[in-house]
């Protein structure tokens, strides 16, 4: 056999491992095959094409449940998020965050929807009538999985985080799970749901602690708690941004903790 002959075989060999390999990651991985495609084209695209610089490596656990709260400035939010998350565990164990998103975009047809089905997010109805999603995340939760939320609802404008619906705290409280802020600066923007994804950006994100919600775990969940709760983790996010959140004035945990009728304390069990 002559040496080119060896060298293209050798080449094959070596396509063929890597082949191997690949299927084999896919397969395995527990969120299945899209997730993991998904996974091997951002890792190489996101940073590439983005940028996203971050301020330390990611915190979410590699093997339990958490929330992760974020600012919402494009649809190319998600992949930012989750295209590295799993750095920040020993294991380096890759899974999806299960994203809440709106309906019309998991339903629709394309890069968008396909997208939000391999990560398995969550659709939800706008007009917030239906509790289906909510159980469906506190389920998500409860079996040890990540959570996203982009607590403001759809993609906003601008640098403050706008007015937050209390759901995220109900979420919290009820599951108990950790909540960890990230803000997102510079992501792609663009006039369709498509053209961020191929519009080049400077992006970053800043990676907070965990909320400590354990001093409202055994109070009612009424809607002024509910609020205090939002507001409270809607701060912390805002201050990740360096910025302000436009829904509620700045807290004083403390003084508010002190001030807290004795029945709100009660069990919400």
């Amino acid at each position: 056999m002559s040496p080119e002959a060896v060298g293209i075989l050798t080449l094959v060999v070596y396509l063929l491992i890597i082949l191997v390999i690949v299927i084999y990651q896919a397969v395995h991985l527990p969120d299945g095959w899209r997730a993991w495609i998904l996974f091997a084209i951002a890792r190489v695209y996101a940073p590439g094409f983005w940028g996203i610089k971050r301020n330390r490596r990611c915190p979410f656990p590699g093997d339990s449940a958490a929330i992760i709260i974020a600012n919402h400035r494009s649809p190319t939010d998600p992949i930012i998020l989750w295209y590295n998350s799993h750095l920040g565990n020993p294991e380096k164990k890759k899974r999806c965050i299960s994203f809440l998103m709106a309906r019309e975009y998991y339903e629709r047809p394309g890069l968008v929807g396909w997208i939000a089905r391999a990560m398995h997010s969550i659709p939800v109805d706008r007009n917030g009538q239906d509790v289906a999603p909510v159980r469906e995340a506190l389920r998500h939760l409860k079996q040890g999985n990540l959570l996203g939320v982009f607590p403001e609802g759809g993609i906003q404008e601008g640098r403050p985080i706008t007015h937050a619906n209390s759901g995220i705290a109900f979420l919290a409280l009820r599951s108990q799970a950790p909540v960890y802020p990230v803000y997102i600066n510079n992501s792609p923007g663009g006039e369709s749901m498509v053209k961020p994804f191929y519009t080049p950006a400077d992006a970053s994100i800043v990676y907070g602690d965990p909320i400590d919600l354990s001093a409202y775990y055994d109070c009612k969940h009424t809607r002024e708690v509910l609020e205090e709760v939002t507001t409270l983790m809607m701060w912390k996010l805002a201050e990740l941004g360096e910025t302000e959140y436009l829904g509620a004035p700045r807290p004083d945990l403390d003084e508010q903790l002190i001030q807290m009728p004795a029945d709100s304390r009660r069990s919400a069990k």
